[in-house]
């Protein structure tokens, strides 16, 4: 594998998707939520694709503090991801969405039930249904922990130093950056590269 470089962007990137990738982009990051206007769209998704960009799926719950997480609210997230990628989008079987744990909560008993109740929501899907894999976006200590409890299969190191002492990732978080797009106009993401030994779990729609 070779090491692909990649946006994280909050907003649709339907408009821009040629602009970005005529400048290395290889894939975007995009969100699976309940706000309005934030989540990946299926018209998004297939004019990334294409434009020859893969992507990948995150939910990120606005705002969310340590009384957030829970096994109840892991399943809940889970569920409403997996509508999003299954009956939106149509993601395919076999790649990943990302969940996020900010980097200010502590990786603990509230998380691991909070991933515990998201592993309960996929492990749901009837035997016809797509499989996708459990990921895990936060600090290296966050990573470390969700990947050896078998409660995330892909990483994604919030803290691009973690990557220095932990082999184990497969996305990792880089620096913020602006990309000139059409008609003069600037976007500001952020940037991301992939492990080019582990496979991260990227899609392409049809």
């Amino acid at each position: 594998m070779t090491v692909l470089t990649g946006v994280k962007a909050p907003f649709e990137l339907t408009q821009y998707a040629i602009a970005i990738k005529q400048q290395g982009i290889d894939f975007a990051i995009r969100h699976y939520t309940h706000q309005s206007g934030k989540s990946l769209s299926l018209a998004e998704a297939r004019a990334l694709t294409d434009a020859g960009i893969q992507i990948g799926a995150v939910w990120e719950a606005p705002d969310a503090h340590l009384s957030y997480f829970s096994r109840a609210q892991g399943c809940a997230d889970g569920a409403a991801a997996y509508l999003m990628a299954q009956s939106v989008i149509a993601q395919p079987s076999g790649s990943a969405i990302y969940f996020a744990i900010p980097q200010v909560i502590e990786a603990g008993e509230e998380v691991i039930r909070y991933f515990e109740g998201i592993n309960q929501a996929f492990g749901a899907a009837g035997p016809s249904e797509r499989k996708y894999q459990v990921g895990v976006y936060g600090s290296s200590l966050c990573c470390e922990m969700m990947l050896a409890r078998g409660l995330a299969t892909v990483a994604w190191l919030a803290d691009a130093a973690g990557a220095d002492y932990n082999p184990d990732y497969n996305l990792k978080q880089l620096h913020a950056a602006t990309l000139a797009v059409d008609d003069g106009q600037r976007i500001s993401v952020g940037m991301v590269c992939n492990s080019p030994d582990r496979p991260a779990g990227l899609f392409r729609v049809l």
